[in-house]
C-alpha cells in the first residue's frame, strides 16, 4: 500500500528543524522510538551480560534481541550476527582474520565503483601477504559495473572478491547474484558492502549469494554501529586474535569487549519501527513489504526530481545505472558543486558535495577529490522537500 510520509514524518523530532534532508546516503534522521530505547537501556537495570539479576538480563535480551532483529532485515542466521562500530571497522577486522593464508599466489579482485572502505582494507591486506590485486572498473556512460572484467580478472588464484551491491556515489546496484555465481565458480568467497544498499531494498543475504554482507543501521534510521552477517559455519573457520579468557563462540569471538547494549536495543527498535511500515504476519514479512512501499514512494519521487533536472541548464547527471536506488550525483558546467551545497544550506535543504570516500569512483569519472553533489533520498522525503530542491537548483543556476 502507498506509504503514509506525513504520519511516518511525524516520529521524526529532527524533521521539525524545517531543514529538507538529502544527505540520506551518509545516515539517516532517527525516529523518537530509537532514541527512547537507547535512552529506556541505558538508564534502566543494567549489567554485564548474565542471567542472575534484571540488570543482567536486560543486557543480554538487548544482545539477543539485536541478533534476531538484523537477522530478520537481513534474512540471515542470529548467530552469525557480527556487531561493529562501523562497516569499516568490521571490514579492515575481517580483511585481517581473511588474509591470514593469502600469500604471493593469491589474488584479491576489488572495484573502483566502491565506497573506498570495500576497497582500501583489501588492497593492504593483500600488500602485506604479497598478494595480487586485480581492478575492476565501471563503464561512465552508463555508470554499470564491467561484468566482462570481472569474469576475466576471476581465476583459480582467486581468494575474495569485494563489491558494493549499491555505489553510495552513484546508487548503481550491480547483480550480486550474477556475481555470487562467478566468484564461487572460481571457487573465491564474496564480500558485499550492503551499506548504501541495505537503506533502498529489502535484503537477502542468502538470495543474494554473499559470504559476508556488511551494513551500518544509521542508513536506514538506527544508531551509528555496523553490522555483518555471514554463515556461523563460515565463520567457526576464522580465529580472530581476543583476549585469552574471552568466549571462542561464534559470533561473539569477533565482538571483542563489552558490548554497547544500548546501541544494539535503538538497532533493534529501528527496525521494529520499519516493520510498523509493512503489513504480513512475521517480522520478516512486514519488513519486506514495507521495503517495497519505501522503494515505490522513493521512485516516485525521484522520477519527478530527475525530470525537472532535465530541464535545468548545464547539469549532468552521472547516476545512470539501469538499476539503481534513489541516489544522484550531479555536477554543473560553470559552476562548483560545493558552492551549490552552500547555497542550498542557505535555504535549509541539505545536499551536501564531495567524493564521499568513494575516490576511485571519481577519478574515473574525472571529477577529482571535490566530487559532485549528491541527492539521496530517504523514507521521509516528501513532495514539499523535493519542490523546495528544485526550486533551490532552479535559482543557484539562474
Amino acid at each position: 500500500m502507498p506509504l503514509d510520509v506525513e504520519s511516518l514524518r511525524s516520529h521524526f523530532p529532527s524533521l521539525a528543524s524545517g531543514i529538507a534532508h538529502f544527505d540520506g546516503p551518509g545516515g539517516t534522521q532517527t525516529p523518537r522510538v530509537v532514541g527512547q530505547a537507547i535512552a529506556d537501556t541505558l538508564t534502566g537495570p543494567l549489567s554485564i551480560r548474565g542471567s542472575s539479576v534484571a540488570s543482567e538480563r536486560n543486557a543480554d535480551t538487548a544482545v539477543l534481541s539485536f541478533r534476531s532483529a538484523m537477522a530478520d532485515f537481513l534474512n540471515a542466521d542470529p548467530s552469525g550476527i557480527v556487531y561493529g562500530r562501523s562497516a569499516t571497522q568490521l571490514t579492515y577486522d575481517f580483511a585481517k582474520h581473511l588474509s591470514t593464508g593469502w600469500g604471493p599466489d593469491d589474488e584479491v579482485v576489488v572495484t573502483r565503483l566502491d565506497h573506498d572502505c570495500n576497497v582500501r582494507p583489501w588492497v593492504q591486506a593483500a600488500e602485506r601477504r604479497g598478494a595480487t590485486i586485480r581492478w575492476v572498473s565501471f563503464d561512465t556512460e552508463t555508470s554499470e559495473l564491467r561484468l566482462d572484467e570481472l569474469r576475466e580478472a576471476l581465476s583459480p588464484r582467486t581468494r575474495l572478491v569485494a563489491v558494493t551491491a549499491a555505489s553510495n556515489l552513484l546508487g548503481t546496484m550491480p547483480d550480486i547474484r550474477a556475481i555470487a555465481g562467478m566468484v564461487h565458480d572460481a571457487g573465491a568467497l564474496l564480500f558485499v558492502d550492503g551499506v548504501h544498499y541495505a537503506a533502498h531494498a529489502a535484503v537477502d543475504v542468502r538470495a543474494l549469494g554473499a559470504d559476508f554482507f556488511v551494513c551500518s543501521p544509521y542508513k536506514f534510521l538506527g544508531p551509528h554501529c555496523g553490522v555483518l552477517a555471514a554463515a556461523p559455519a563460515l565463520l567457526e573457520t576464522l580465529f580472530p586474535e581476543k583476549l585469552l579468557p574471552s568466549t571462542n563462540a561464534v559470533p561473539e569471538r569477533f565482538e571483542l569487549g563489552t558490548l554497547p547494549y544500548e546501541i544494539m536495543a535503538g538497532t533493534t527498535a529501528a527496525i521494529d519501527f520499519t516493520a510498523t511500515l509493512g503489513d504480513g504476519g512475521s517480522r520478516r514479512e512486514q519488513l519486506t513489504a514495507a521495503h517495497a512501499d519505501i522503494e515505490r514512494h522513493e521512485a516516485s519521487l525521484l522520477a519527478l526530481l530527475e525530470a525537472a533536472i532535465a530541464q535545468l541548464p548545464a547539469v549532468t547527471v552521472h547516476s545512470r545505472a539501469a538499476v539503481r536506488t534513489s541516489t544522484l550525483l550531479l555536477t554543473f558546467d560553470g559552476h562548483d558543486a560545493a558552492a551549490a551545497s552552500r547555497f542550498l544550506a542557505e535555504r535549509d535543504i541539505l545536499v551536501p558535495a564531495s567524493n564521499f570516500y568513494a575516490i576511485e569512483a571519481v577519478g574515473v569519472l574525472g571529477l577529482g577529490a571535490a566530487g559532485g553533489l549528491r541527492v539521496g533520498l530517504a523514507p521521509y522525503t516528501n513532495l514539499d522537500d523535493v519542490q523546495r530542491l528544485i526550486e533551490g537548483l532552479t535559482a543557484f543556476l539562474a
